[in-house]
């Protein structure tokens, strides 16, 4: 656990001083992943939003509410799991991530998915999706188990996306209880 400890924190300093596009000149923070080194499920979301930029910390707005409420009716406290993001830095006004934003910051997550070493990832949206495993089509996807290099990736949508449409909202809460129930039968 010691090594978990000092990896992460040696990636975690990487991302708060990364330099490496041109989000480090319009973010406030970097955000770098958080959450139990050894978690069982790891969340990857698309980028931090204004909440998370301000304060430094994945998942902390709406959608990180919704993702928490989620994890804990699904019976698994969200110090649990270990929350983290394609893209550390935010998007101007909140847009997609660019492709070079993108292939920059891949770095850190596959990092951060070697370290915690999780049974499951759990991609959470479109952009999640075609950034890690090269896949369009939520709608196609989602509720899916795909396994690549020997790491089990289960999809799903974003929580934001469930703001405005609450069957979303409902499909969401389903498919994460199915892959903390899925984890934890495997264990």
């Amino acid at each position: 656990m010691i090594n978990k400890v000092k990896l992460y924190n040696g990636v975690k300093i990487d991302v708060i001083n990364c330099p490496l596009c041109k989000l480090c000149h319009s973010r406030n923070n970097a955000v770098p992943g958080r959450g139990n080194l050894d978690a069982k499920i790891l969340f990857v979301g698309e980028a931090p939003g204004k909440n998370e930029d301000k304060l430094g910390l994945p998942f902390i707005g709406f959608a990180g509410k919704l993702l928490g409420e989620a994890l804990k009716k699904s019976g698994i406290e969200r110090d649990n799991v270990y929350i983290t993001n394609v893209v550390k830095c935010r998007p101007p006004n909140n847009r997609i991530p660019d492709k070079d934003e993108i292939d920059t910051c891949l770095q850190y997550l596959n990092k951060e998915i070697q370290i915690i070493s999780p049974a499951i990832v759990c991609i959470l949206g479109a952009t999640a999706l075609q950034s890690v495993l090269n896949l369009k089509n939520m709608g196609l996807y989602h509720g899916k188990t795909i396994t690549r290099n020997n790491i089990k990736y289960y999809i799903t949508y974003h929580p934001a996306a469930t703001i405005y449409n609450n069957d979303l909202k409902e499909l969401f809460f389903k498919e994460i209880n199915l892959v903390v129930n899925m984890v934890q039968e495997n264990c």
